[in-house]
């Protein structure tokens, strides 16, 4: 895996014990150094932060700047594969990427007409925005003919693409939508023996074990409506008529079983049978509590001689036929509306099939991490509810940096598997007024996020260049940058100054900000960054800055950030149980960020604390120096 993996070297670092898969490190009576390094275990275990990427496929590589609203592709524009060059990719690199997460990549519902390729037209009554939701999978064994310079090469377009992000040392993730699929399912590119969705089903019943869909039998679906909303934005289609063929009706994508759905209803999906009926009880072998315990293996090997509902298998032969194609893993949609059973089953066929696959969910509910992650077998999920939304709100100014030790403390057991954001498709941009306003409020966040423990990190593309989200692109509200229409991405853009992709275009201030997400990312060079532990820390001086420890061995560093948008002069108490060696005496710290000139620390026989002045929105990752090198 080509992640950010240090192997913590037995001459520098001191003893490290393995345990349950984390790197522990002692530091009360240990031996003088040479003698540690003599007492090393020789086979330490990697660990891996990854850094995941995520790019609008869509956006990414989109030059044009019309962006009118509810724009055609020929009006606005629309990236492709083949934008991802070279250039492209380097400058992804930089950012410390170990995965690029290639969103909208899958065949989705859209307005525009590939019908002479063979693709049958989507009713723009069932489509959100003109350039579709990605996550209205029509085809799941197809790329999106929007994304190919030749549509009727779409697919070996898309395997160039693998190639050339693999020869520039990252893996591919893509996303697969298992609680629902587009109103109009219909696969061109299914391999030979496949059946599409629903195609066997028995639509004279609610429910049948394995039936793919949920139907409302005896009625017709109803295309919702709004006083507030017109298909298209009133633009003319000729089938943009109220009008959608659906009998019997079948439940939408969010679980909705009216024949109308509402308006805010997910009503461009439907919804996905795993064999959970109607009253919720389940149709499906119970997965054992003790199997929280088990190893990959013997997950599947428990579904072998099970009798599972259809759709389970459909999706697995999904999952083995993109990883056939050289896809590295999966960012799974809603992943907390299927059962935690079908992802046991899925992840451990996955993982049987190529044991380094990368799983990521989308999991809320916090009460659900833990079954997902030790029953279902997911390597990471989002540490949204807890983590994210405190960071936001301090950011906000709406709660002291210190809260958000506690969030994280909720999940200091499965921490390494939480994965930390600031932006991504369905959050607001930092920049945006109705977040930040302002995208150097992101520093300290991303300072914090990704310094405070082993998650991997989640980088959203534009936001390392202050993107604000303000486009107007048709379906939905400015402040999140547009995944339903065809829309140019202003700062992105000038980053990407014409395909050159060099920052050519950008402001001085843009530059200065993605080179200090560049800076921030290089830290993860740094074993305690890496694998540390982390200690929260006391600030004395200011409730908008906050101060944690990272160490593992001999290596230390003390990390504090500023949320606030003035300078603060702060001293951070740091406990003597936590001091690696026994030095007393003032010592002047090494800043490994911003090269902070003011940070010093004084150690006696009581106390140890460090003492620094932050300029506004600023951090420090602060060591002695003597355990820094690599």
């Amino acid at each position: 895996m080509t992640t950010q993996k240090i192997t913590i070297s037995t001459l520098k670092y001191g003893p490290l014990i393995l345990a349950s898969g984390l790197l522990l490190s002692g530091c009360s009576e240990e031996p003088a150094p040479k003698a540690k390094a003599q007492k090393v275990h020789e086979h330490v275990t990697e660990h891996s932060k990854p850094v995941v990427y995520q790019v609008f496929t869509r956006l990414f590589g989109n030059t044009q700047t019309a962006n009118v609203p509810w724009g055609t592709k020929e009006q606005n524009g629309v990236g492709t594969f083949s934008d991802f060059n070279d250039a492209a990719l380097s400058g992804i690199k930089e950012l410390g990427t170990t995965h690029i997460w290639y969103t909208g990549v899958l065949h989705h519902a859209l307005v525009g007409d590939y019908s002479q390729y063979g693709i049958s037209q989507d009713d723009p009554d069932v489509v959100k925005g003109r350039a579709g939701s990605p996550y209205a999978i029509k085809d799941y064994y197809d790329v999106n003919p929007d994304l190919a310079i030749n549509p009727e090469r779409r697919l070996e377009e898309f395997s160039a693409l693998i190639t050339r992000t693999h020869q520039h040392g990252m893996k591919v993730v893509i996303d697969i939508v298992p609680n629902h699929v587009a109103r109009h399912y219909k696969s061109t590119a299914k391999p030979m023996g496949v059946k599409d969705f629903g195609e066997q089903d028995d639509t004279s019943v609610e429910y049948a074990r394995d039936n793919n869909f949920y139907y409302v039998t005896g009625q017709s679906f109803q295309v919702p409506t709004s006083e507030g909303y017109q298909v298209l934005g009133g633009n003319a289609h000729p089938l943009a008529d109220n009008l959608f063929d659906e009998t019997p009706a079948k439940w939408t994508g969010n679980g909705a079983r009216a024949a109308k759905p509402d308006i805010n209803d997910w009503y461009e999906t439907i919804k996905v049978n795993y064999g959970v009926k109607p009253d919720g009880s389940y149709d499906f072998p119970s997965l054992p509590a003790d199997y929280a315990n088990k190893d990959l293996r013997a997950h599947f090997e428990f579904w072998q001689d099970k009798e599972l509902p259809n759709s389970w298998y459909k999706f697995r032969d999904i999952a083995l036929y993109w990883l056939d194609k050289g896809v590295d893993g999966f960012r799974y949609d809603m992943a907390e509306m299927v059962p935690v059973e079908f992802w046991s089953f899925l992840n451990s066929s996955i993982k049987m099939h190529n044991p380094e696959a990368f799983l990521l969910a989308e999991v809320y509910n916090p009460a659900l991490y833990r079954p997902y992650i030790q029953q279902g077998k997911m390597d990471y999920l989002y540490d949204k509810v807890g983590f994210y939304d405190t960071l936001k709100a301090v950011m906000q100014g709406k709660r002291p940096a210190s809260s958000i030790f506690l969030p994280q403390s909720e999940v200091a057991d499965i921490e390494q598997h939480m994965l930390h954001f600031l932006e991504n498709h369905d959050e607001q941009r930092i920049a945006s007024p109705d977040f930040a306003g302002n995208a150097a409020k992101g520093k300290p966040a991303l300072v914090v996020s990704h310094l405070i423990s082993r998650a991997p990190t989640l980088l959203y593309f534009a936001q390392d260049v202050g993107e604000d989200g303000s486009e107007y692109a048709g379906f939905g509200k400015p402040t999140r940058t547009s995944i339903f229409d065809y829309i140019g991405v202003p700062a992105h853009q000038a980053w990407m100054n014409n395909g050159k992709f060099d920052g050519g275009a950008l402001t001085p201030e843009q530059s200065q900000l993605r080179n200090y997400y560049k800076a921030i990312m290089a830290l993860s060079k740094h074993p305690a960054v890496v694998a540390g532990d982390m200690q929260p820390l006391i600030v004395i001086g200011s409730e908008h800055v906050a101060a944690f420890s990272r160490s593992i061995g001999n290596q230390q560093l003390w990390v504090v950030s500023n949320f606030s948008s003035a300078q603060k002069i702060v001293t951070i108490e740091i406990p003597m149980t936590t001091l690696v060696d026994d030095k007393r005496g003032e010592f002047k710290l090494l800043d490994l960020l911003e090269a902070n000139q003011t940070a010093a620390m004084t150690i006696n026989e009581e106390h140890a604390q460090i003492s620094l002045t932050l300029d506004a929105l600023s951090s420090a990752v602060l060591t002695t120096g003597a355990h820094n090198e690599r």
